[in-house]
This record gives structure tokens, C-alpha cells and sequence, in this order.
């Protein structure tokens, strides 16, 4: 019975489970493109491809996840919620998540003092390495210019 209450209760209500890893990227990955102020066509864009690639969705089921993860995330008081169960992930999986981050962050050619330090928690929250985090960074970049 509590395993059935459980599955009841970490479903939201578009049927996406809480603890989906995907999920949680996607809400930090709209948390990320809206934390200096305004949510850019180029950064959506950017959020689009990066989990259709990685988690190789169709259009619909990306537009689906980005969907719930703004509602995740406009009722999310911390990070906590979207990054405990990242940490968990395997190492090549923990840095694709800051990867496609500082892709979001060079969606629009800027890198905002903002953008770049819940890039930086993020990666310490999930266990990516500073070293790791600066290299993503600097190969972001490179791309954007």
C-alpha cells in the first residue's frame, strides 16, 4: 500500500515522475535561460535540443517536458528537489547535464554573473568538479563566438 501512495504521489499531474532525471534537467535547464531576467527564444531553443539530443525525445515529448518543468520550477523553493537525485548519476551523465547548462548559457552569445554561478552550484550540488566545470565553459564558449 505505501508503495502505491508513493507512485501516486511523486506523479505530477502530466503523468511525469518527480524523480525523472529528465525532469529535473529540464527544470534547472528553464530555471537557468530565465535567471537573468528574460527567457530568450534562443535559450528555449537551446533547452529543446539539448534534451531532444541527450534524451533523444520527439518534438512533443520535449514540449511536454519543458511544459512541466516550468511548473516544477515556479513552485520549487531550491535546487534541491531537481538536483538530489542527479548526484546519483554516473560521472560522463553529471557533466553532460553542465554541458548542455553552459549551452543554454551561450544560447544568446552572454554569459550573466547570474547564469554562471547557478551554473557553478549546480555542478557542486551534483559532483561535477570545478576543472571539468571550467573546461564546459571555456568549450561553450569557443562554440558561441
Amino acid at each position: 500500500m505505501f508503495e502505491a501512495l508513493n507512485r501516486l504521489f511523486s506523479k505530477s499531474e502530466t503523468g511525469h515522475d518527480l524523480h525523472d532525471p529528465r525532469l529535473s534537467v529540464a527544470a534547472l535547464l528553464v530555471h537557468l535561460a530565465a535567471i537573468d531576467g528574460s527567457f530568450k527564444d534562443e535559450e528555449r531553443q537551446a533547452i529543446k535540443a539539448a534534451l531532444q539530443d541527450y534524451y533523444d525525445l520527439d518534438e512533443s515529448e520535449v514540449e511536454k517536458l519543458i511544459a512541466e518543468a516550468l511548473r516544477r520550477d515556479a513552485d520549487a523553493v531550491d535546487f534541491y528537489q531537481f538536483t538530489s537525485g542527479l548526484s546519483s548519476l554516473e560521472d560522463d551523465e553529471r557533466i553532460e547535464i553542465v554541458r548542455m547548462m553552459w549551452q543554454v548559457v551561450f544560447a544568446d552569445n552572454k554569459n550573466h554573473e547570474l547564469e554562471d554561478n547557478m551554473v557553478w552550484r549546480i555542478a557542486e550540488l551534483i559532483g561535477v568538479s570545478t576543472r571539468d566545470r571550467n573546461i564546459l565553459r571555456n568549450q561553450m564558449a569557443r562554440k558561441a563566438e
